[in-house]
């Protein structure tokens, strides 16, 4: 049931993947998902990017040299952290999102209905038992260098996958109902 799942989503990082691939069909079929999701308007403003191989690599060396250019004090665990992820990874999707050219709706609605497909990957992921996380690093806003996105178009992070050996723990919430007032 879908509740089941909803509940089993979890962040499982790039350390924590096996060096086992995921098929062509298994990205399609979670790609697919995030096709699915609501959109105002009907503008679907979700794009994506699959890397794996020698452009998962490329990604993580581009932004590793963009921070060190980029921070004053850059930290060596932090360049390490930004060129392993994506080796560590079986795929790495960019999550993008193209601004609707007319501008008919607020763009917090077009960021909102990318962060719903990019749910739907996350809960198919889930359903597959491929680990995966939704990175927004600020180097995000120098992804124009790395890719040729689209006039109107914006990279909102990264979406790694990876199938996982270890058990991932439970995840204890608040209680939903301190969240909610009853009107």
């Amino acid at each position: 049931m879908i509740f089941d799942i909803i509940k089993k989503r979890r962040s499982v990082f790039p350390a924590q993947y096996n060096d086992k691939p995921i098929s062509r069909e298994n990205i399609e079929k979670v790609l697919e998902a995030a096709n699915f999701a609501p959109t105002h308007k009907k503008t679907e403003p979700w794009r994506f990017r699959v890397l794996q191989g020698e452009t998962k690599e490329k990604l993580g060396l581009f932004l590793s040299l963009k921070y060190m250019e980029t921070d004053p004090k850059p930290k060596q665990f932090k360049v390490e952290k930004l060129i392993q992820n994506p080796k560590k990874a079986a795929a790495v999707i960019a999550i993008c999102m193209q601004r609707d050219p007319l501008e008919s709706l607020p763009e917090w609605e077009e960021v909102a209905a990318t962060a719903m497909a990019v749910q739907n990957m996350w809960l198919c992921c889930t359903e597959m038992g491929i680990g995966s996380y939704w990175s927004s690093p600020g180097l995000i806003k120098y992804m124009d260098d790395f890719f040729e996105l689209n006039s109107g178009e914006v990279c909102l992070g990264f979406f790694y996958m990876g199938y996982y050996d270890e058990e991932i723990p439970e995840v204890i919430k608040r209680p939903w109902q301190e969240k909610v007032t009853w009107m």
